[in-house]
């Protein structure tokens, strides 16, 4: 069983990034210079989401603005970063990139409206809180959540081949874990701290017993297999009769 907080193949990846076996190409604005080139934008952000997998907290967004800077040394996805790297480099990256800024969905308007909306929620929440409205977004991975009237480029693995979403991807996953750090003083059962609301053993044990805390999600699939917790589930029609993605819901983007 992969240790805590590192699930599946994530953890013998980072482990391997870790000693050295993989040596990774560092990120570089070939995207953001492209965008520049044939779209005439002067101010692009890159865009990276954390928690989408959880199930418990919310989905957060950072949206990051960088110029064609050097970046920091070290800098990739957060997600093949230690945990001491990974703080040492967003508490860089703040002061580095040009400007961020985060926005949030919550656990009730994610089971309100599934994480389709819940993420363009919280990418538009990130991206009006800039102090300067991008031209242009480049967003991690092949689906464009975000959509008009951004003008937006979605790059597959964005946040190891671009600086500006990898410094994103860092930012946002340090927050994150740190909001979720907070939520979990009064859920110490839980281990939120360690987990960040995925499912970990220690997480789903205390799933069991005492059932879901005030920052869970309720219309996530887990809760099926909580006969005693089953009824608190809940259950919308999905506007365009799909219901929230079960590649959401599995954990595996921690």
């Amino acid at each position: 069983m992969a240790p805590l907080g590192e699930p599946g193949c994530h953890g013998s990846i980072r482990a391997a990034y870790a000693k050295g076996a993989m040596p990774y190409e560092p990120p570089t604005h070939a995207v953001e210079r492209s965008l520049r080139a044939t779209t005439g934008a002067k101010i692009v952000a890159g865009v990276d989401e954390v928690g989408r997998g959880a199930w418990a907290g919310p989905v957060t967004v950072c949206a990051a603005i960088t110029g064609l800077r050097r970046p920091p040394e070290g800098l990739t996805d957060s997600k093949l970063l230690t945990v001491k790297r990974r703080t040492e480099l967003a508490e860089t990256l703040r002061s580095w990139v040009t400007s961020y800024a985060f926005g949030h969905a919550s656990p009730e308007e994610i089971d309100d409206r599934g994480m389709t909306a819940a993420l363009r929620l919280a990418a538009v929440r990130a991206l009006e809180a800039l102090p300067v409205r991008p031209d242009a977004v480049i967003l991690d991975g092949k689906h464009d959540y975000l959509g008009a009237p951004w003008k937006v480029r979605t790059v597959i693995k964005g946040d190891r081949s671009c600086v500006a979403v990898a410094a994103a991807s860092v930012i946002a996953k340090v927050q994150r874990d740190k909001m979720m750090a907070e939520l979990g003083v009064d859920h110490a059962d839980f281990g939120f701290a360690d987990n960040a609301g995925y499912p970990s053993p220690v997480h789903r044990a205390a799933l069991e017993v005492r059932g879901p805390t005030p920052h869970h999600r309720l219309s996530w699939a887990y809760l099926d297999a909580l006969p005693q917790w089953r009824h608190l589930k809940k259950v919308r029609s999905w506007a365009d009769g799909s219901v929230p993605g079960i590649e959401g819901q599995l954990g595996f983007d921690f």
